[in-house]
């Protein structure tokens, strides 16, 4: 499964394609496209086996792996019914450690050569798990208690986050973009690694920070609000889309110490101009997914 353009820009556009389905068909559907490429490589080797389309194949395995077997027995075909029972009765200890790992070959004899197939395997196990939904309070605006009490009075379910202060984790993933709280700029979504990331760079009152590779900004405004919206704090990005997805998120936060600003490379003269008057850089390079890279000069 080879996507021209990211997988959650993938499913957008199919979404805006077919825009009368509901939310919880949606939610299935983006489930199940995960979990595929969550278990690619198990999965790919499944798929291998049967008659029909492999593509199809795939589609049983990720609805199977979201829904469970037995909600599917009405769309199967015979075949595809016994196809998918004998898939459930495979042990996964009987499985290759690369295959449970569900990692690339070079991936995987990479982490083992440096770090032992037991890292390899464990990590590889960490990233089956599917994302919880974790939001970042705006402290500018509340205090995690009073979104919390908020969010139990509209009745869902929520509790703070283990490590980063002004995380809340969600229980399952409920729409929450017409919730006043989100509409008002008390909470945005972000995972609380990115939160604890932001923490790391420590921004201060009346500091000159940037976030390179700022994208969407959600890293852009944790540090904004650490900064009690004093300073100056830059968000450089190559993408004009990108960046215009940040406006409404910055309209909604409160923040005034906040400026966008579109670059052609890291040679791009408007960041010369910058240069030895920054206190604080944060760099999350696009795609690194789990290796985001701090760094930071005081």
């Amino acid at each position: 499964m080879l996507f021209a353009r990211p997988a959650d820009a993938v499913v957008s556009y199919y979404f805006r394609e077919n825009s009368k389905l509901g939310h919880r068909e949606r939610g299935i559907i983006a489930e199940a496209v995960y979990a595929v490429l969550r278990r690619r490589v198990e999965f790919g080797q499944f798929a291998e086996s049967g008659t029909g389309s492999a593509s199809r194949r795939l589609a049983l395995l990720g609805l199977a792996a979201t829904l469970g077997r037995d909600v599917l027995t009405p769309f199967l075909y015979p075949d595809e019914g016994e196809w998918l029972d004998r898939l459930t009765t495979i042990e996964r200890t009987s499985l290759s450690p690369r295959v449970r790992a569900n990692l690339p070959e070079w991936l995987f004899d990479d982490l083992v050569a440096r770090h032992g197939e037991a890292f390899a395997s464990a990590l590889g196990d960490a990233w089956l798990r599917p994302a919880p939904l974790d939001l970042r309070v705006n402290l500018a605006k509340a205090t995690r208690e009073e979104v919390l009490a908020e969010l139990e009075a509209a009745g869902l379910q929520a509790e703070p986050t283990p490590m980063a202060p002004a995380g809340i984790r969600m229980r399952g993933k409920p729409a929450l973009n017409q919730l006043p709280l989100f509409v008002n700029g008390l909470v945005e979504v972000q995972d609380e690694g990115s939160q604890l990331l932001c923490n790391l760079v420590g921004a201060k009152r009346g500091e000159m920070v940037v976030d390179f590779c700022a994208g969407a900004g959600g890293k852009t405004l944790a540090l904004g609000v650490a900064m009690r919206s004093t300073g100056r704090l830059y968000a450089f990005d190559v993408s004009e889309k990108r960046l215009a997805n940040l406006k409404p998120r910055l309209a909604r936060s409160g923040l005034s110490n906040v400026h966008p600003v579109l670059i052609d490379s890291e040679r791009d003269a408007k960041i010369k101009r910058l240069a030895g008057k920054i206190d604080r850089v944060l760099v999350d390079a696009p795609c690194s997914a789990s290796a985001p890279c701090v760094a930071i000069r005081t």
